[in-house]
C-alpha cells in the first residue's frame, strides 16, 4: 500500500440540487481555502470534468483527476447536478446523462458531497458518512492522503493537454511496508503522478500569497526516461541525450508519425519484394547497429528478420522489434544486424524502378518454360488420375485441414508473445528424451526437463496427434499464457513449432498439484493454508476475468490444474481449453469444454456461456476443500465463521442459473469479509 501524507483536512458542504454549467466555467466546487477545484476544464476541443489544483487564472492549473477518462469531452452545453443519485453531468443536446459519481450500492441515496482541501470529492449520506470518494479511483496521480492499493493502478495521460488513458501503467503486486508523512505547511501541496512519458515523479507545489502556485520536482523513479518499458514503440530504440529521452528508427524503418516519433517505426522497404531481382542482384543487406540491447528477448522466429549478438550468443529476431534502449556508456557487449532494403522497390508512382524490371528477352524464356513445364505435368497427371485422386482426398482432410488451423492461429499470435523459441532436438535433450513424465492430458504428455546444465527446471508439453482440436488447443494456450502474467498464473516460457511437432515449455512447478495435496498428501495443509489457497485462486481468476487486456474464459478450473510451486504459492495452470472473449463480447458460444463433476450446467445447453461458468467450477474445487475437513490434523482450531462464509460462498458459486452466481470480484470480496453474505437458494448440483 502506498500512501501519501496529507496536512490538513477541512471541507465545504454541498448540498442536493446545486449545480455547475459549462457555460460558466468560472463557477466551481472549491475546496477550502480553494486550492482544489471541481467541475469543467478545457481538454482538447471540448470540455471534461475533474479536480485540478486551481492556480486563479494566472498560471496553468493542474489536473489531478479526470471522470470518466474513455469518455470524449464534452463540445456542447453541459451541466452537473447533485441529487439523491450522485453528481450526474446532463448533455442539453442530446438528452444523454452520464453519471460521474454514485455509490456503489445502488439502495443507498446521497444527502450531499464535499470537496476536500486534500482533492478528495466525497459523498455523503444523511448520517454524514462517506459513502463514495474520487480518492478511490485515482487516474495518474496521488495526492496527500490518498492510498494505492495492491491490484489497483495509475493510467498515464495520452498527453500534457489530453487526459484520456495514455501508454503507461503503474501497479503495485504487492505491500512491502506502508510509510507516510505529514505536515502543517498549507502552503504546500505534495502529489505523485505517472506522467506522460511513463515516468513516476514527486512534486511540490508551493502556494504564494497571490494564489500562484510553483511546481517542483523532488524525485523521479527512474533518472534514465528510456528505461520506462515501451516509451519509443515498435521498431524504434531510445537514446538518453541532455537529460532528456529521444526515440529514434531502427535501420530500414521510418517513423509512423513524425510528429510522434514515440509511436515507432515502420519499414521503408517491401518484405515480399526481399528475394532478389534480375541478375540475381539481392534487394536487401545486413546493417549492423551496436550497443543496442534488447530489455526483452522477443519473437524469435527461424525465418529472421534481425539478429543480437550479446555475450558470445546469437540469437536470431523476427520484426516488430520492442523495448530497444541504445546506450554506448553502459557495459553492454551487444550489436544488432538487421535485414534492411537496399533500394526501394517502387517510385513515388508505385511503379517498380526501370533498372529493377525484367528484360523482354528473360520474360520470353521463361515464358517457354512454362509452357514446356505445364505440357509435361498435364501427361504425368493423366497417367496417375488414381493416385492424384488418393492424394487429394488426403490433402483436404489432413494436410489441407491442418494449414487452415496454422493460418488462423498465426494471425496476429507473434506480435502479442515475447517468448522463446526451443528446437525440438533442445528439448529431446533438455528432458533426457522424454523420459520422466510428469502427467497426461487428452492431447498429450507433460515432461519433466531442465535447462541451463540443469540449474532451471522446466515442465515440457508435448502435442502427440495432430487433430484438429489439438493444434487449437496449442493455438489457444499460446494466445492466453502469452499475453497473461500474473504471481497466480503458471508462466509460459516458450515454445516449439517444427514440422508436425508442437511443444510448450513452462515454469516447473516442483509442489504437485492441489489434487495431490487434498487427497494424497499425508501432511494435508491446515484450515489457514486452505484459506490462502482458496483466495490466491480467485486473484488468478480474477485477472483472467477483469485485468487481462482481453478477457479469458479458463474453461477447466479443477484441483488437477492448480499447481503449486516450490514456495507453495498457487499457480493456475492448463490453458489449452482457455476461450478468449474478443471486444465487447460477455458471452460467447462454444463446443463443450472442461472436465465432468467441474462443469456449470450451460454445458450442456444450447446457450452461449460466459466467464460464469468458471465460477461454477470454483465453486466445486471450493467444496472439495471443505470436504476434506475430516483430514485436517486433531485438535486444530478451525474458525467456525471463516468457514461458514467459505460454505456460502460455495453454494453462491455453484448456483444452476448463471444470473445467480457473484462476479469473481464479488467472490474475493465475500471471501475476505469485505461484503456481507446472503443466505443463498439450495444448489440443485448433484454433489451437494
Amino acid at each position: 500500500m502506498m500512501t501519501l501524507g496529507v496536512s490538513h483536512k477541512s471541507s465545504s458542504i454541498i448540498s442536493l440540487g446545486s449545480s455547475l454549467s459549462s457555460a460558466t466555467q468560472s463557477i466551481l466546487w472549491h475546496s477550502p481555502p480553494s486550492s482544489f477545484a471541481f467541475g469543467f476544464y478545457s481538454q482538447g476541443g471540448g470540455l471534461s470534468v475533474g479536480v485540478w489544483l486551481d492556480g486563479g487564472g494566472k498560471n496553468d492549473n493542474k489536473v489531478v483527476w479526470t471522470a470518466n477518462r474513455d469518455d470524449p469531452p464534452v463540445t456542447s452545453n453541459g451541466t452537473l447536478i447533485l441529487n439523491e443519485k450522485g453528481v450526474l453531468l446532463s448533455i442539453a443536446v442530446s438528452g444523454e446523462k452520464n453519471v460521474i459519481a454514485s455509490p456503489n450500492n445502488s439502495a443507498i441515496s446521497v444527502f450531499s458531497a464535499s470537496m476536500l482541501y486534500s482533492s478528495n470529492f466525497v459523498l455523503y449520506n444523511k448520517d454524514n458518512h462517506t459513502i463514495w470518494k474520487s480518492f478511490e479511483q485515482p487516474t495518474d496521480t496521488l495526492l496527500g492522503g490518498q492510498t494505492l492499493l495492491t491490484d489497483h493502478k495509475l493510467i498515464s495521460s495520452s498527453s500534457e493537454k489530453d487526459h484520456s488513458p495514455g501508454r503507461f501503467h503503474l501497479k503495485l503486486t504487492y505491500n512491502y511496508y506502508n510509510e507516510s508523512s505529514s505536515s502543517n505547511n498549507n502552503s504546500t501541496v505534495f502529489s505523485a503522478s505517472l506522467d506522460v512519458d511513463g515516468n513516476f515523479r514527486l512534486y511540490a507545489y508551493l502556494f504564494e500569497r497571490n494564489g500562484v502556485f510553483q511546481t517542483y520536482q523532488l524525485l523521479r523513479a527512474l533518472l534514465n526516461s528510456c528505461k520506462v518499458r515501451g516509451f519509443c514503440g515498435l521498431n524504434s530504440y531510445c537514446t538518453f541525450n541532455d537529460n532528456r529521452p529521444y526515440c529514434a528508427c531502427l535501420t530500414g524503418t521510418d517513423f509512423i508519425d513524425p510528429l510522434q516519433n514515440n509511436l515507432g517505426c515502420k519499414r521503408n522497404y517491401f518484405e515480399a519484394h526481399c528475394k532478389g531481382g534480375k541478375a540475381n542482384i539481392p534487394f536487401y543487406n545486413m546493417a549492423s547497429m551496436p550497443c543496442i540491447e534488447w530489455t526483452t528477448g522477443s519473437f524469435y522466429d527461424c525465418n529472421y528478420e534481425a539478429a543480437q549478438f550479446k555475450n558470445g550468443i546469437c540469437r536470431k529476431q523476427k520484426l516488430p522489434l520492442r523495448y530497444l534502449l541504445r546506450d554506448p556508456d553502459a557495459q553492454v557487449n551487444s550489436t544488432v544486424l538487421l535485414k534492411v532494403g537496399i533500394i526501394s522497390l517502387e517510385a513515388d508512382n508505385g511503379t517498380v524502378p526501370s533498372e529493377l524490371r525484367p528484360s523482354k528477352v528473360l520474360i520470353k524464356q521463361k515464358n517457354t518454360t512454362v509452357l514446356i513445364f505445364l505440357l509435361t505435368f498435364s501427361l504425368v497427371a493423366c497417367s496417375c488420375a488414381l493416385l492424384t485422386i488418393s492424394g487429394v482426398y488426403i490433402y483436404k482432410f489432413r494436410v489441407l485441414r491442418y494449414k487452415r488451423l496454422l493460418e488462423l492461429g498465426n494471425l496476429g499470435l507473434t506480435e502479442e508473445l515475447t517468448l522463446t523459441l526451443f528446437s525440438y532436438k533442445e528439448l529431446k535433450r533438455a528432458t533426457n528424451g522424454f523420459k520422466e513424465e510428469l502427467g497426461k492430458g487428452s492431447f498429450g504428455a507433460v515432461y519433466k526437463g531442465s535447462l541451463d546444465r540443469g540449474r532451471q527446471l522446466i515442465a515440457v508439453k508435448r502435442l502427440e496427434k495432430l487433430v484438429e482440436e489439438g493444434e487449437k488447443e496449442f493455438q489457444a494456450e499460446m494466445r492466453a499464457i502469452g499475453r497473461a502474467h500474473h504471481k497466480n498464473l503458471v508462466r509460459l516460457l516458450g515454445y516449439c513449432v517444427e514440422d508436425s511437432k508442437r511443444l510448450l515449455v513452462y515454469e516447473f512447478m516442483g509442489n504437485g498439484s492441489l489434487a495431490d495435496l487434498l487427497f494424497k498428501s499425508t501432511n494435508p495443509p491446515d484450515w489457514d493454508e486452505r484459506t490462502r489457497i482458496a483466495l490466491d485462486v480467485v486473484r488468478g481468476i480474477l485477472y483472467l476475468h477483469d485485468e487481462c487486456e482481453t478477457p479469458i474464459i479458463h474453461c477447466d478450473i479443477k484441483p488437477q490444474n492448480i499447481l503449486m510451486d516450490d514456495l507453495w504459492r498457487v499457480k493456475i495452470s492448463d490453458f489449452g481449453l482457455a476461450k478468449l472473449l474478443m471486444g465487447d463480447e460477455t458471452r460467447t458460444f462454444t463446443r463443450v469444454r472442461g472436465t465432468r463433476g467441474y462443469m456449470a450446467p450451460e454445458w450442456h445447453k444450447s446457450t452461449p456461456i460466459s466467464v460464469k461458468v468458471d465460477i461454477y467450477s470454483y465453486g466445486v474445487v471450493l467444496c472439495l476443500v471443505e470436504k476434506e475437513l475430516d483430514k485436517l490434523m486433531l485438535g486444530e482450531e478451525v474458525d467456525k465463521r471463516s468457514l461458514e462464509r467459505m460454505v456460502m460462498v460455495a453454494l453462491w458459486c455453484i448456483q444452476d442459473e448463471p444470473a445467480l452466481r457473484p462476479s469473481i470480484k464479488t467472490v474475493l470480496m465475500m471471501l475476505e469479509g469485505i461484503t456481507d453474505i446472503c443466505i443463498p437458494p439450495r444448489p440443485t448440483a448433484s454433489f451437494i
